[in-house]
């Protein structure tokens, strides 16, 4: 007779790859005027009081990264991040160019391993 292993008797652990989407619980301690004000949004909106918490950072965040300046050559991303402008007669870069060179640089790493510094070799087909 064959007994099952302890672990799925209890369900103390699965054996498949566990992921947790539900949102995340925390406590936060919120000053009064703050907590009217959340409450406020919350019920205006038909939302939850942490879905208007969430709301706030987010508009807050963004107004944040809006109001600083951004320096010369460099361009805001769709998430805030900073990134270089592109010139105007720059090519895409695109995966296919990538693995492109990526082959290149792979192919002249053989050819230094199979022909090292210091040998004199002929690549000439003889």
């Amino acid at each position: 007779m064959q007994f099952p292993d302890f672990a799925s008797i209890c369900n103390i652990a699965s054996k498949s790859n566990v992921m947790h989407n539900d949102p995340m619980r925390t406590t936060v301690t919120l000053d009064d005027d703050a907590y009217e004000t959340a409450m406020l949004c919350a019920k205006g909106k038909g939302i939850t009081l942490g879905a208007a918490l969430g709301e706030f950072i987010r508009e807050a965040q963004e107004a944040r990264l809006q109001a600083k300046p951004i320096p010369n050559g460099l361009i805001r991303g769709p998430k805030g991040m900073l990134m270089f402008a592109p010139s105007k007669s720059s090519r895409a870069l695109t995966t296919e160019t990538v693995k492109r060179i990526m082959l290149e640089v792979e192919e002249e790493d053989d050819e230094r391993r199979a022909f090292p510094a210091g040998r004199q070799h002929s690549r000439r087909a003889v």
